[in-house]
């Protein structure tokens, strides 16, 4: 089973200029999982990327992991 919480974590650690300041908050209902991802105000641009191109393609990989495991997931951005 894929740990969709620590999935996220990893992928905006990687793209922060302050990794220490990623947190991620998961609730579930059922196959439904909500992720709410917290990063430095400083680091925002970096998640949302220009026309919010780099949030879509963590949304998208996110989208692909639960899928496997066959639940749904939805990312917030904070």
């Amino acid at each position: 089973m894929t740990d969709l919480k620590e999935t996220l974590r990893g992928i905006a650690s990687a793209i922060v200029d302050h990794p220490d300041d990623v947190s991620v908050k998961e609730t579930a209902d059922g196959n439904r999982v909500n992720l709410v991802l917290h990063v430095a105000e400083d680091d925002m641009g970096m998640v949302i990327g220009k026309h919010g191109k780099i949030a879509k393609a963590i949304r998208t990989v996110m989208r692909a992991a639960a899928s496997a495991d066959n639940r749904d997931v939805n990312v917030e951005i904070r």
